[in-house]
């Protein structure tokens, strides 16, 4: 990572993970009202939307290789990703998804020097293991900071923080050359179009719309998938470009920490084991970017 450019991108990191951070707690409010595939479609759509505009400036100038390339960037990280996150949401609270979603450096790294080449350092490997076992620790909580046995529905954020780490190394090393707006808004209107079609023909959302609390329960949609997807997912995406895939992976790391904060206004209980979870991954974010 270039000197002139740490400024802009630790800023871009704090900022991300306050948004992304957000999120969880955004899409617990959603599920109050729809379902988990419903929760995914609407994040989805809204960001889409919301991007139409950058879609239809940057049509022509998109080769067909690019298309592809697109279309599975907003499958791989975005698509699967939200409706994964919302199922499992249904049986875990929005703190503990946000603490798992730390995972995603993990697999970043695993991907990029499995199937790019990628290299790292002792420091970054430990960091990385370190902030791996900081996320183990949390995933053995349950309420009240007691010790149990994993809960099955945190396999579906393990396999969304898995393509999210795909993600991020697909946008770096075939995308570098497209730029971060036009990255995130052609790959979001792409696949805007299914949660479209699955929202209108394949669930219940004409019948959950018109319940009490639907329209709040809509704003709390509409603010996830404009500012915790489309927004921040161009934030995302330019950090990638100016740094690496793993410290713009490392964002996963802080996220947690905003997470643990909103459950806990929430009236989620969080405990003493929590924090020294949180404490153990926050140090190996240090450690896996210190030069």
């Amino acid at each position: 990572m270039k000197k002139n450019n740490n400024f802009l991108a630790w800023s871009l990191l704090v900022l991300l993970a306050i948004i992304w951070g957000t999120s969880f707690i955004l899409i617990k409010k959603g599920l109050q009202v729809y379902s988990a595939g419903e929760v995914g479609a609407l994040r989805i759509v809204f960001a889409g939307i919301f991007l139409l505009p950058v879609f239809i400036k940057n049509y022509n100038s998109i080769s067909k290789k690019q298309w592809k390339l697109l279309f599975v960037a907003g499958l791989v990280g975005s698509f699967f990703p939200a409706f994964l996150f919302a199922t499992a949401q249904t049986q875990i609270n929005s703190s503990l998804a946000g603490m798992l979603n730390a995972l995603t450096p993990i697999f970043a790294l695993l991907m990029g020097v499995v199937f790019f080449k990628a290299k790292i350092n002792g420091k970054m490997a430990g960091g990385l293991a370190l902030g791996f076992a900081g996320t183990v620790y949390l995933m053995t909580l349950k309420d009240g900071s007691a010790f149990s046995g994993i809960n099955v529905y945190a396999l579906f954020v393990i396999a969304a923080t898995i393509l999210y780490g795909s993600n991020i190394n697909l946008v770096k090393y075939y995308l570098s050359d497209v730029k971060a707006v036009s990255i995130t808004g052609v790959s979001l209107v792409l696949v805007s179009v299914p949660s479209l079609l699955y929202l209108f023909l394949f669930s219940d959302f004409t019948v959950h719309v018109q319940q009490e609390g639907a329209m709040l329960a809509l704003g709390y949609m509409l603010v996830l998938g404009v500012v915790g997807t489309a927004v921040a997912l161009i934030l995302f995406n330019h950090l990638i470009q100016i740094t690496n895939p793993v410290f713009s992976s490392s964002v996963t790391y802080l996220i947690p920490i905003v997470a643990l904060i909103w459950g806990f206004l929430d009236q989620e209980q969080i405990g003493l084991n929590h924090v020294v979870g949180m404490g153990v991954i926050s140090f190996g974010v240090f450690l896996a970017n210190k030069k």
